[in-house]
């Protein structure tokens, strides 16, 4: 028989090659007998608790670790060998930064009778995992706990604003219909008096006190378009938009303006603030156009749910387009146009409170058009049909 041979016959050439692969391994592996006596460790274990492979044969968990923890490790071996195949669990055992956390493969040894003789273990040390999951545990409920208490302090910054908001509203209308009210007695009164020069001051008067009760209305509606809850559902935006032209004809029977919405435009949002959005899109459009015979306003919809509003008004110089939405920003002059310059401000704000976006396109004398979206569902993109109303 030649070495070859005589060598894969010799007990010891095995366990040796045992001993290697379990050496050289960052697991901690261990052997212990029903009783809970070692009967073999690795390298790693010797390292990690400081005892050597010769010294630990024949203990027990009892004489190595507090008792809570060798009673831990001894009621999973027992388990291992009562289930007879492999099982996991999670263990902790003493460290020098504090307890550690191993993952656990347990599975026992069965003898040539098929009853198990012992219960080998390999554990992997998880701590650091464990650590940094608790980490990011704390920061989450640290995270969380700063996010309620910031949500209470918007919540009553937010209640302290419309009252702020309700009692300026109230405490400049009053002084407002004061001026108001007190021109129209002079106008009507006095105007004998009065020359045409100072007829023409009091109606100027009057105008400015009207145009400062619309901005502070408009004020008002950036405001809730900004702090307001939003109460999505299913829009009808056809609806909506044709309530609004005819609120807009109502004020100017007279007006002779084309106006079509398309059937079936739908969206998701809050029905109030797509009013609000329409009311000021359309009102743009309606005024912008009255310097026209032959006004045409169109609401309608592209694909991917991109709805739109297009006239062909006075349009406006691209170049100046990323102002259009600021507020108090006005392309035309007040005594060309009249308006408070909030409006599309308003609708830009409500726009990306949906999560949506708004662009326009525009040519000086040729009209304009404003598209936006609404991040509609996929049922709730709008299908244009148009009709003209």
């Amino acid at each position: 028989m030649n070495a070859t041979a005589a060598a894969g016959h010799d007990p010891r050439v095995g366990h040796d090659q045992l001993l290697a692969l379990i050496d050289n391994t960052s697991a901690v592996i261990y052997m212990r007998d029903l009783d809970g006596r070692y009967m073999l460790v690795n390298r790693e274990y010797e390292r990690l608790f400081e005892v050597r492979r010769d010294a630990i044969v024949g203990l027990t968990d009892h004489d190595l670790f507090p008792a809570d923890v060798a009673d831990a490790f001894r009621a999973n071996d027992l388990q291992a060998a009562r289930h007879g195949r492999p099982v996991q669990m999670e263990e902790e055992a003493p460290g020098e930064d504090g307890p550690h956390t191993y993952v656990t493969v347990k599975f026992p040894l069965i003898g040539a009778d098929g009853a198990p003789y012992a219960v080998c273990g390999i554990s992997t040390d998880i701590t650091e995992r464990k650590r940094a999951e608790e980490q990011v545990r704390q920061l989450n409920a640290e995270l969380e706990d700063r996010v309620l208490h910031r949500t209470a302090e918007l919540r009553a910054s937010n209640r302290e604003l419309d009252a702020f908001a309700y009692s300026v509203s109230h405490d400049l209308r009053a002084p407002l219909r004061s001026l108001d009210g007190y021109s129209q007695l002079l106008l009507e009164d006095y105007g004998d008096r009065l020359d045409d020069e100072g007829r023409e001051y009091l109606r100027r008067l009057q105008a400015n006190v009207a145009r400062m009760a619309t901005m502070i209305d408009d004020l008002l509606d950036l405001s809730r378009a900004t702090r307001t809850e939003l109460r999505r559902g299913p829009v009808d935006v056809t609806a909506i938009a044709r309530d609004v032209a005819a609120e807009l004809r109502a004020v100017e029977p007279d007006r002779r303006v084309r106006v079509t919405v398309a059937d079936g435009l739908a969206a998701a949002g809050d029905a109030d603030l797509v009013r609000l959005v329409l009311q000021n899109l359309l009102g743009n459009a309606w005024k912008f156009t009255s310097r026209r015979d032959d006004a045409v306003i169109e609401v309608g919809a592209e694909d991917r749910g991109v709805l739109y509003v297009r006239d062909n008004g006075a349009g406006f110089d691209m170049r100046f387009a990323g102002k259009l939405f600021e507020p108090f920003q006005r392309l035309h002059a007040v005594t060309d146009f009249e308006g408070t310059g909030i409006g599309l401000a308003i609708v830009h704000r409500i726009v990306t409170r949906h999560g949506g976006r708004i662009w326009a396109e525009g040519t000086v004398g040729s009209g304009a058009v404003f598209r936006f979206t609404l991040a509609p569902r996929r049922e709730d993109r709008a299908v244009p049909v148009p009709e003209t109303t």
